[in-house]
């Protein structure tokens, strides 16, 4: 099973110091990718708001430069809150400069908070989902070269150049993040390479149920089930590394292969990465 990180907080001093080391660690402990929440305002629910919350892509472009194997990516940038060349030009950026180590996670969106306070766009719940379909097939048509016009649901581009072209071939992963079975989990398996879902402690009832209508869209359209099941999970305070691996195979159980740690209400340690990277040799 494959174990990652996502960043939700950030300390108030020193941060470009604990973001080296951490991504540092993350290459060092074997960790398959460290992801970013894309948030301008901290949005954890056991933080406040006024907490420290760095822009996503800066952050990955820092670590890019300062890891040599991690994989990087955004978890999930809401697709409304930059153009969409804007967003697939950031994500080619980011896996040129990083040799190919980027993911493009990418959401419908739903902080209306967030957008209000910050004057952000978050139209309604239809039009977003056009908004990241159109930014999804965007991607796939400047990640092949294909210059021609491109006339969406909403974007209208004339000529959409992606010069130089991504490093990944024949492009970066896409991770669509979110659960809703009659949008969300069909743009999933229509596109993506991988999905993001929440341990809800019910005994896998939901991660079950969301993974079986995820086939049925995969097999509607003639799709082998080949996308990465993404789970993300929080590392408990005091949680041993035993007990972490423990609740690890009970995930692969479900059907996850791949767990995202949070931490709740704090930013990560190297003591927290040693935790997640022990649990993984258990």
């Amino acid at each position: 099973m494959d174990v990652s990180i996502s960043i939700t907080a950030y300390p108030s001093a020193d941060a470009a110091a604990a973001l080296t080391d951490l991504g540092q660690a993350a290459d060092e402990l074997g960790l398959h990718t460290v992801w970013a929440t894309d948030h301008l305002i901290q949005a954890d629910p056991m933080a406040s708001t006024t907490d420290p919350m760095l822009e996503a892509y800066a952050v990955l472009a820092f670590l890019s430069a300062t890891t040599r194997r991690v994989r990087l990516g955004a978890m999930v940038s809401p697709v409304t809150f930059r153009p969409p060349a804007l967003l697939i030009k950031t994500v080619t950026s980011l896996d040129v400069l990083s040799g190919g180590r980027a993911w493009l996670g990418i959401g419908a969106g739903y902080q209306q908070d967030e957008a209000r306070d910050m004057g952000l766009p978050l139209p309604a719940t239809r039009e977003r989902f056009e908004h990241l379909e159109d930014t999804i097939r965007l991607a796939a048509q400047m990640w092949r070269g294909d210059t021609a016009p491109f006339h969406g649901f909403h974007a209208r581009l004339e000529r959409p150049v992606s010069s130089p072209p991504p490093a990944t071939t024949p492009r970066p992963p896409i991770l669509v993040g979110g659960t809703g079975e009659q949008r969300t989990l069909r743009l999933v398996a229509q596109y993506a390479d991988a999905c993001n879902l929440f341990d809800i402690p019910d005994g896998g009832v939901t991660i079950r149920h969301k993974l079986a209508v995820l086939r049925e869209h995969c097999a509607a359209i003639g799709r082998d089930d080949d996308i990465a099941k993404t789970v993300s999970t929080a590392l408990g305070d005091d949680e041993p590394p035993a007990r972490f691996a423990e609740r690890c195979a009970v995930l692969k159980s479900y059907g996850a292969d791949h767990v995202v740690v949070i931490t709740r209400g704090r930013p990560f340690t190297l003591a927290d990465l040693e935790r997640v990277a022990a649990a993984t040799a258990v």
